[in-house]
């Protein structure tokens, strides 16, 4: 499906309970089921691209230890490449969630472990995929300086630059102009910018203010309100699509993981948005995150009948 995809970020081994509500301060709740699989952004959007139809690698680095055994295990079973996922001596990452089972609404804890201690000699080892890549994805759950080289080995071998930044948080200015798409949620735009995201309506200000800082194309995610894009000349909104939502714990990573397919396979930006959240709608209708990502004909399905 078109040019190399590479995807730098985190794999985190996924602890999820659902409970009847969002546990507050202080307070135990009882959970109804637990469940333990595969996530990490890094590695959903890497499934998620891969499930799409996109030649992907992922860079990312676990432990040496049981949750980075179950991780080569799944993306051999996905039928993945794994020469760009490195071992540490640091435990693997995970995440401990716990979903609403009222809302599908999640609360989420990750310690990074290998993935926030990814060196330069651990850029450099896969520099060559990064270099032959068409589109590069990453996000900012792992260490930075680490997201910041492999921006800049991208940017000089001309591969078109995707951030999704999750967790929210800031990059130098001056790797936000190396960037061709930022793809924040409400949250993330709102730390980014300083602007209020009340309401979808505060989208279109935010989305300028990314383009003021440099980037080429800013694609805010707007939950069950879809998605609002801009190149700078052209803004769309992207509409939602109606369905019962079970887990919406990886619907940003399946938006974003089809996103960076459908730019790899030639579609414009807002085709490719459209595309991802054909995906991201799909995935909220499953429970769980890498296991819940839509494969490429269904995502082709809902996105044609959903014009």
């Amino acid at each position: 499906m078109g040019k190399k995809v590479v995807v730098f970020g985190s794999f985190a081994m996924d602890l999820t309970a659902r409970v009847p509500s969002i546990p507050r301060e202080g307070e135990t709740v009882l959970g109804s089921s637990f469940a333990m699989g595969p996530g990490g952004k890094g590695s959903n959007q890497a499934v998620a691209a891969h499930r799409a139809g996109a030649d992907v690698t992922l860079i990312t680095k676990v432990g040496r230890d049981a949750f980075g055994e179950a991780a080569r295990a799944f993306y051999k079973m996905e039928g993945m490449r794994m020469d760009c996922v490195l071992s540490g001596d640091v435990g693997t990452g995970c995440a401990l969630i716990a979903v609403d089972e009222r809302t599908a609404q999640n609360a989420i804890v990750v310690v990074s472990g290998a993935c926030g201690a990814i060196t330069a000699e651990d850029v450099e080892s896969c520099r060559s995929a990064v270099e032959g890549a068409g589109v590069v994805l990453t996000q900012l759950e792992t260490n930075y300086d680490a997201v910041c080289r492999v921006i800049d080995i991208a940017s000089a071998a001309g591969a078109r630059i995707v951030l999704n930044p999750a967790p929210a948080g800031k990059l130098p200015p001056e790797y936000m102009k190396k960037l061709d798409v930022v793809t924040p949620n409400e949250t993330e735009a709102e730390l980014i910018t300083g602007l209020p995201m009340r309401t979808k309506q505060d989208a279109p200000a935010a989305a300028r203010m990314l383009l003021a800082m440099g980037v080429k194309a800013a694609l805010i995610t707007l939950g069950k309100n879809g998605a609002y894009a801009t190149d700078g000349r052209i803004s769309r909104w992207i509409e939602p699509i109606a369905v019962e939502a079970v887990d919406t714990t990886g619907a940003g990573d399946a938006f974003n993981g089809a996103f960076a397919a459908a730019l790899a396979a030639g579609m414009d930006l807002f085709e490719a948005a459209r595309y991802g959240n054909a995906a991201g709608t799909l995935c909220v209708t499953k429970s769980g995150t890498a296991p819940a990502m839509p494969y490429r004909g269904q995502i082709e399905d809902l996105f044609h009948r959903s014009r």
